[in-house]
C-alpha cells in the first residue's frame, strides 16, 4: 500500500509540474521604439494573455530585426523574442502560445505592417490579417488567419 501511495504522489507531482509549465507561457522580450504607442498596447495584450514582458526601448529596431533574421517583407514596428523564436509585429497572444506548445521548426511568426484590428492596433474598420510563419532559410507560410 505504501508503494501505491508513493507512486500516486509522484504521478500527482508530475501532473502538477506539467500543468504549471503549460500555464506559464514564458517571458517575452520586446524591442521597440520609445515613442511607439501601439507597441505599448501590444505589450498590454500579451500581459493580459498571461505573458511576462520585458520591454526594451532601442533607437534602431531595424538592427534587432536584421540580427534575428526578420525578412524585410514581414517587417512591422516591434520585434520580440521568446524561447528561441522571433515574434514580429502584432501577433496575437493565442498564436504565440500555440507556437510555444507546438514548437514547429521555424524562426518565428510575423504580422507584417500594422493591420487595423490586430492586437494593439484596435480601431474602426478592422481588417482580416494573417500571421505568417517564417524560417531561417527564407520560406514562409500562413500560420493563422484572423477575421474582424
Amino acid at each position: 500500500m505504501r508503494n501505491f501511495s508513493a507512486a500516486c504522489g509522484l504521478v500527482l507531482a508530475a501532473i502538477l509540474l506539467v500543468s504549471c509549465r503549460s500555464a506559464d507561457p514564458g517571458v517575452i522580450t520586446v524591442y521597440k521604439s520609445p515613442t511607439c504607442g501601439c507597441c505599448g498596447k501590444w505589450i498590454e495584450h500579451l500581459e493580459a494573455g498571461g505573458f511576462a514582458v520585458e520591454a526594451i526601448d532601442v533607437a534602431n529596431v531595424g538592427q534587432i530585426k536584421q540580427k534575428h533574421g526578420v525578412p524585410a517583407e514581414l517587417s512591422s514596428c516591434h520585434t520580440a523574442l521568446v524561447d528561441g523564436y522571433v515574434i514580429e509585429g502584432h501577433v496575437p497572444a493565442e498564436d504565440v502560445k500555440r507556437l510555444l506548445e507546438e514548437r514547429p521548426e521555424i524562426a518565428g511568426l510575423a504580422v507584417p505592417e500594422m493591420p487595423i484590428g490586430s492586437p494593439g492596433m484596435e480601431g474602426p474598420n478592422p481588417e482580416p490579417y494573417e500571421v505568417i510563419a517564417f524560417t531561417e532559410q527564407g520560406s514562409s507560410y500562413t500560420y493563422a488567419s484572423h477575421a474582424p
